[in-house]
């Protein structure tokens, strides 16, 4: 396999092949053969969805660059251990992969948690960490010159989303459920922020603990505040079965998520679910495979290299977003030139403007900017998928 995967869970003490006769390295991680990754997150547990998909999509555009011979000559290997969405194991996993692993960069961690709780040692480090599969602000401001996100934040998130919901819907009376950490906190400050552009305020709120279901109180209280919308942070298992209790109890306001929740699993969670509304907002396209888009169905396209790589996999939101930070990496590696430093990659990236790699995604840096993408998508379950939301009044229509 072009890209070398090692779990700690399952492969303890797993070491790029070579290491010991590599030349001396430009910069860590780095030598004449190879360009060496981290990456800290969930792949099993309550998030371990999110953390293989991302991950997989992200290797199978890997893969194809190095069955081409890598970036100026030098193949592109990933190390990836397992955090389970656990704050201190993934602080240790990155330890490991700074100290023991001598990375060239991190790349592609999951969670506002657990990618909040490493920000200290990457400054430390003064090690790149790119392609972030949360929006959190914390990693936006104050700005950093090591952290590089690709996705819009969840303030964009959540700003567009209490727009539609209170211009195009006519709804006031929202409630904010959340999970009860960073992550949460980050949604529910955003919603506050938006609603307060109306004058509003959300009429109820609800959390649970991160890695339970402990959905029932949250749900109680705020259907006793008679909401019409419900903005969701949380993750997939905890929204689904808050979605479906409310569904029983006949309490059908809208139901809106952040895209962190996973578009997939939560759809799949919810089959049989009739007469309910759910919208959720994703940071990429919807990567539909009849899409004639290059950037799905092309040579190098998602849909084909996940299908050659990970044929059991369906095409999904987030391992499109995995993807696009691959392709994100593979350019900055590009631009940054055979002499590779972790500075003169930083730079690359900043040097990346207007790149458009499809229809509704194109990516911009600079200097004092690090954050790739700012549009947001809308979708609507239907038929057990997310589908893109064309036209408000359809769901205003069905909502009265």
């Amino acid at each position: 396999m072009a890209v070398i995967l090692c779990l700690s869970s399952l492969l303890a003490g797993c070491r790029p092949s070579g290491e010991s006769e590599a030349p001396e390295a430009l910069s860590p991680g780095v030598s004449a053969q190879e360009i060496l990754l981290g990456s800290s997150l969930a792949l099993q547990g309550h998030a371990g969805f999110l953390g293989t998909q991302t991950l997989r999509g992200a290797l199978c555009y890997l893969n194809h660059i190095n069955a081409q011979g890598g970036v100026h000559g030098r193949i592109v290997k990933v190390i990836a251990y397992d955090d389970s969405y656990d704050p201190p194991i993934c602080l240790a996993n990155t330890q490991r992969l700074i100290i023991e692993d001598q990375v060239f960069a991190l790349f592609c961690y999951v969670g506002t948690p657990t990618t909040v709780k490493v920000l200290p040692m990457i400054e430390e480090a003064r090690i790149p960490l790119l392609g972030m599969f949360t929006g959190a602000n914390a990693l936006r401001e104050p700005f950093n010159r090591f952290l590089i996100n690709v996705r819009a934040s969840y303030y964009q998130e959540t700003g567009a989303a209490v727009q539609h919901l209170v211009d195009d819907l006519g709804l006031s009376k929202i409630a904010v459920f959340y999970q009860y950490d960073a992550y949460g906190f980050d949604g529910l400050t955003g919603t506050e922020l938006a609603l307060k552009r109306f004058n509003l305020a959300p009429v109820a709120g609800g959390s649970y603990n991160r890695g339970t279901l402990d959905v029932e109180d949250g749900l109680n209280k705020i259907i006793s505040s008679g909401a019409e919308a419900v903005v969701m942070i949380g993750t997939y298992d905890p929204c689904a079965k808050f979605i479906r209790l409310a569904h029983a109890k006949g309490f059908r306001p809208l139901f809106y998520l952040v895209s962190f929740v996973g578009a997939d699993e939560l759809a799949r969670r919810l089959e049989n679910q009739h007469g309910i509304t759910v919208v959720m907002s994703q940071v990429v396209p919807p990567p539909d495979h009849r899409d004639p888009s290059p950037l799905l169905t092309g040579p190098d396209g998602y849909v084909t290299l996940l299908k050659h790589y990970f044929p059991k996999d369906q095409p999904n939101f987030v391992g499109f977003e995995g993807f696009i930070n691959a392709r994100v990496l593979v350019e900055g590696l590009r631009r940054a030139g055979a002499e590779l430093t972790r500075e003169r990659f930083i730079d690359a990236i900043e040097s990346i403007r207007d790149m458009s790699l499809g229809p509704d995604v194109t990516i911009a840096f600079s200097a004092s900017d690090h954050q790739g993408l700012d549009r947001v998508h809308f979708t609507q379950l239907e038929n057990g998928q997310f589908a893109l939301i064309r036209d408000w009044s359809e769901i205003k229509a069905r909502l009265n």
